[in-house]
Formats: C-alpha cells, structure tokens, sequence
C-alpha cells in the first residue's frame, strides 16, 4: 500500500460493469453466443466470421492479407484457416507471383452460404439489440466504430 503524508492510501475500488474494456469483452462473447445459436446449422464458427466476410467481399486474398484486415494473430489465422480447410469452406493455392505466399479461396459451399450466413447475423444483431429504439442502436453503433478508430491510432 502507498503512503501519502505519513497515512495509508486504500486502493480504489474497481467495478468492471464499468470498464470499457471489460464490458467490450462480455460484449464480444455475447455477440459470438448468439451468432452461434443463430448459425449453428450453416457449419461455420463465430471466429470463422470476419474471415468469411472478407473473402465474401475479395476472394482470393493472402493470408498476410487476412491478418491485416480482420486483426488476428498469424498463429491464430493460420489455425482458423487450417479448419476452414478441414470444414471445406476454403481451399489454399499457391500465390501466382510470390512464392511464398498462398492465396485463400471461398469453396462453393462458402459462397452459397452468404445469404443464410448474413441472415443469421443479422438476427444475431438483433437478438441483442432487442428492446433498443432505431437511434439508440445507431448511436450505440457509432460510438462503437468511434472506439475501435482510436485503438487503431495506437
């Protein structure tokens, strides 16, 4: 315990209902529980999702590609990719001018399961904005892609 003027200091209570930090984590968890239970049959996982959603958008980007934008660790993407492969939702060749790189690609199955995939994360979204009016979710929203701005500057 640090003394200040010769008396004992107690050490500030935390309580992390409010902590950014901590509620962002719960926030996460509950975005990925409710997209499970909302996509469990299409045959993907909540971490699998912004991959998905990115080669949905560009098919055929790099690996390095992938980190940058979904910001995940190399280890971690290499692991996801590895059962995306396994599930058959992606397949891996070789990069047409750089060797050491393997382009990703959406299998047919993938591509045929956007539209059930978005389906189910939007009435994931909505599943957990239940009870917010129109202007709270998109203010709510907006503070939200506010914060993830300033990580990035870090």
């Amino acid at each position: 315990m640090l003394e200040t003027s010769g008396s004992a200091k107690a050490p500030m209570a935390f309580n992390r209902m409010d902590s950014a930090a901590y509620l962002a984590g719960q926030l996460a968890r509950a975005f990925a529980r409710s997209l499970q239970a909302h996509a469990s049959e299409l045959g993907f996982s909540p971490g699998q999702w912004p991959i998905l959603l990115e080669l949905w958008a560009e098919d055929g980007l790099t690996q390095r590609q992938l980190i940058d934008r979904v910001g995940i660790e190399q280890a971690t993407m290499a692991n996801t990719l590895s059962r995306m492969e396994r599930d058959g939702l992606v397949e891996r060749r070789p990069h047409p001018t750089d060797r050491r790189a393997q382009q990703v690609f959406l299998t047919e199955e993938a591509r045929h399961l956007e539209e059930r995939a978005v389906a189910a994360a939007c009435a994931a979204d909505d599943a957990l904005f239940a009870g917010f009016r129109r202007f709270e979710r998109e203010l709510l929203l907006e503070y939200i892609r506010m914060v993830l701005a300033n990580g990035r500057k870090d």
